[in-house]
């Protein structure tokens, strides 16, 4: 089966971001660009120059959660572009948080991440990395009139900030002067003070139409152990305030961010442009490029909704295949490839709108139809029972791994008395236009002989437990003659002698509702209660040796993956990624 990581790459549509890029590289701007000088980690600054024809992007998770579906749009954008440009694309933890982050978080960041096809290489960093340089420009900000310690209540401030149409009001600690301030910083650092008593903000205009602008904070007091940097640290970077020192320090040429942050700009560009000013930082600066977030239809992308749904045990953990993060979509079978294709179909605009959950679905069908092995599962078996071949006999059956991939081989199905088929495929008294066995009709058992059926038994409550029929010897698919039984139905089965049985468990979209929680409503009622069937299913014999995360299409099913997590040797456990077509359009 085909390594997903080594997968071609698709040939590069264009869209607001590459024509913003190929301009960058058309006029030189990078031109003459080094590391060399350059504050931070000595592996990230080895003096090599930054080449004026590539470029640098980063992908800035937070390692306080696992990644979703929406991050994997991010990834594949900004690893792509750096792939496509022959650039490189910077992994970096945005851990500025001590309270939230745990280094789970990172691990599964990481392990996502190169799942996906990309791997960072010697391109790994943490915000943390900066924290004595974020410092020293906080003093540099303090020292210049640019920064100031705010002694004010939280309630205060944000009584004081103002609203989107009325003017903020300064803080009564705004013209501190400048060696007070920088005392006051360093005591927050040396841990004297306790949590929320002062922060430290910046000094810009707190009448300024953007409430971003209006005295930022860019430090705060939390006496907590960071998973990095231990105890050393009693004072903390806001996010706004870490995240484009990180970016100016690693030379990031385009940093990409979604629409939320674009507010956030102007604050990103003044930080950086007084600390080039002051000499710090170095030209040229990065720019910020806004790009709209994924919106998903039938699911929940935030954050706090996600930690809901698994603290409260709705799914069965952070990686359970009915959540939308990546590590449950990796373990309900869908495939990195899949992703890229998602990310490339669905492209990149600068307006929020809403994708369809059909089309992620339909991309993981036409890379899974691609590389799926075929194979036979009954979900619902019933014995069919041939009354007329001999009780002990046996013989093999052959059917394509791939129908489109002669080159794949067949393999062996055996055939015997007793059979499993679906239920579904018998009707004792048929609906019109049914072409599957009743009695009387004539099927083909696909891959094997066409059979007649005699009629079926029943339980004491008059359930049918087993159809009969006959076959015909000379009918077997592949043999001469076979040609000339002309049938309507062709069903799917498996030796009863011969199928094993797995756990399997059917799963399907967790929300039913397309935007779940919809005009202020509990997004919980929306939870569909059929997204997750378990049933022991009868499979043909080969499958008792499936690997984890080996995947195959169940014909008539859909597409399944051995469960990377509760699969045994000679026991695996099978998950149904998707169905093989969309049976959610109509009911939408």
């Amino acid at each position: 089966m085909r390594n997903d990581k080594h997968a071609p790459a698709a040939a590069p549509v264009s869209n607001f971001i590459r024509q913003i890029i190929d301009a960058d590289l058309a006029a030189g701007k990078y031109a003459g660009v080094t590391w060399a000088g350059q504050p931070g980690p000595a592996a990230v600054h080895a003096g090599a120059p930054v080449d004026p024809a590539k470029i640098r992007t980063r992908f800035p998770p937070e390692p306080n959660g696992h990644l979703h579906i929406g991050h994997a749009k991010s990834i594949c954008l900004n690893f792509g572009l750096a792939r496509d440009y022959g650039g490189v694309c910077h992994l970096r933890f945005d851990d500025t948080n001590p309270e939230k982050e745990e280094q789970e978080y990172v691990d599964a960041i990481i392990d996502a991440v190169r799942w996906l096809g990309f791997d960072p290489g010697a391109n790994l960093y943490f915000a943390s990395d900066y924290f004595d340089f974020m410092a020293a420009a906080a003093e540099y900000l303090i020292a210049s009139g640019h920064a100031y310690v705010d002694s004010q209540s939280a309630e205060d401030m944000r009584r004081n900030r103002g609203t989107l149409t009325e003017p903020g009001r300064d803080s009564p600690f705004r013209e501190r002067g400048a060696a007070e301030n920088l005392a006051l910083f360093r005591r927050m650092a040396a841990g004297e003070f306790p949590d929320g008593s002062h922060v430290l903000r910046a000094r810009i205009d707190m009448a300024a139409p953007n409430i971003n602008l209006r005295d930022p904070a860019i430090y705060r007091i939390r006496n907590a152990e960071h998973h990095r940097t231990g105890g050393k640290w009693c004072v903390y970077p806001m996010y706004t305030y870490a995240h484009p020192i990180e970016d100016a320090l690693e030379r990031i040429t385009h940093s990409i961010c979604t629409l939320e942050f674009e507010d956030q700009r102007p604050f990103y560009d003044w930080l950086l442009d007084k600390l080039a000013e002051g000499g710090l930082l170095a030209w040229p600066l990065p720019q910020q490029i806004e790009f709209a977030r994924l919106n998903l239809s039938y699911a929940v992308l935030s954050k706090r909704k996600l930690i809901q749904l698994v603290q409260e045990k709705h799914v069965d953990g952070w990686d359970d295949p009915r959540l939308p993060t990546l590590a449950g979509a990796r373990r309900r079978g869908y495939t990195p490839a899949g992703f890229r294709l998602f990310a490339e179909r669905i492209g990149v605009a600068k307006a929020d709108s809403w994708i369809d959950y059909g089309v992620l679905e339909e991309c993981m069908r036409e890379d899974l139809n691609e590389h799926a092995p075929r194979r036979i599962a009954v979900l619902d078996p019933l014995k069919l029972i041939i009354d007329n071949y001999p009780h002990e006999q046996e013989e093999d059956c052959f059917a394509p791994n791939h129908p489109q991939k002669p080159e794949w081989g067949k393999r062996a199905l055996p055939f015997s008395r007793e059979l499993w088929i679906e239920r579904e495929d018998f009707a004792e008294h048929p609906p019109k236009g049914y072409f599957r066995l009743f009695p009387g009709n004539s099927v083909r058992l696909r891959y094997g002989f066409v059979v007649k059926c005699t009629g079926c038994e029943k339980d004491a409550a008059g359930n049918i437990v087993a159809v009969h029929c006959e076959y015909f010897p000379d009918s077997k698919s592949g043999t001469p003659g076979a040609d000339a039984y002309k049938v309507k139905g062709n069903l799917h089965w498996l030796s009863a002698r011969h199928a094993c049985t797995a756990e399997t468990r059917l799963y399907d979209r967790l929300f039913r509702a397309p935007n779940p929680g919809a005009g202020g409503g509990d997004y919980l009622a929306d939870l569909n209660p059929d997204a997750k069937r378990i049933i022991p299913a009868c499979l043909e014999p080969s499958l008792k040796d499936a690997q984890p995360e080996e995947r195959f299409q169940f014909e008539r099913h859909g597409y399944f993956v051995a469960d990377r997590v509760d699969s045994r040797p000679g026991q695996p456990v099978f998950n149904r990624a998707v169905t093989l077509k969309d049976s959610w359009s109509k009911a939408g």
